[in-house]
Order: C-alpha cells, then sequence, then structure tokens
C-alpha cells in the first residue's frame, strides 16, 4: 500500500487535533470515596435537565407509541396515577412534577 504525502500530512493534523481535544479536557474533581472508590464530579451543577414540564397521553395513546417491553417507572396516588418511559429518562434522569397536587421528584 503506497502512502501519498497528504495522506500522511492528514493522518498527523488528525492526531494532534485528537491530542489537543484529549489534552484540553479538565481532570474530574475527586470528592472522596465510597466504599473504597473515589467520587468524581463529571458534570457541572444541572448538567442533565430535568423534565419540569411533562406532556402526558392517554394509556391507550400511549401503548400505540411505546414497545410492549418498554420499562416505565410509575407512581400512583388515590386515582391519580403517571408513568414515564426510563428510556426517555436516560436522557433526562428527572422528571419535576405535581401528582394529585403535590409536588414529586421522580429520579432514574
Amino acid at each position: 500500500m503506497r502512502l501519498y504525502p497528504w495522506k500522511l500530512i492528514l493522518i498527523l493534523l488528525l492526531l494532534v487535533a485528537a491530542g489537543v481535544v484529549w489534552a484540553e479536557r479538565p481532570e474530574p474533581e475527586v470528592h472522596g470515596t465510597f466504599f473504597g472508590d473515589q467520587m468524581y464530579t463529571l458534570l457541572p451543577p444541572d448538567g442533565i435537565p430535568a423534565i419540569t414540564e411533562p406532556e402526558y397521553v392517554t394509556g391507550e395513546e400511549a401503548a400505540a407509541q411505546m414497545h410492549p417491553d418498554e420499562p416505565v417507572i410509575g407512581v400512583a396516588h388515590g386515582d391519580d396515577a403517571v408513568c414515564w418511559s426510563t428510556w426517555q429518562l436516560d436522557h433526562h434522569e428527572i422528571v419535576d412534577d405535581v401528582l394529585a397536587g403535590r409536588p414529586i421528584a421522580a429520579t432514574w
């Protein structure tokens, strides 16, 4: 395989760019240990935005949009009940909501 000079230059530029990106990456801050493992800060505060105004659909509408084996987190209080897809919560990890007139937070 013949390596043309422009290919060599391109490879070198990509390697240098990857090194610059890696070098600019801040070290995570260590906050102590937990059962012998170091605890790090990986994201800044509010690095994963909460769902603050969820929009709900009926059970029939949800069944038409979701897979039958899709995992959910649900909360029920009296006659009120809601649930959230854990696949969607993978991108948010928390829902701030009100259920039966009471503020709740669901975390994943």
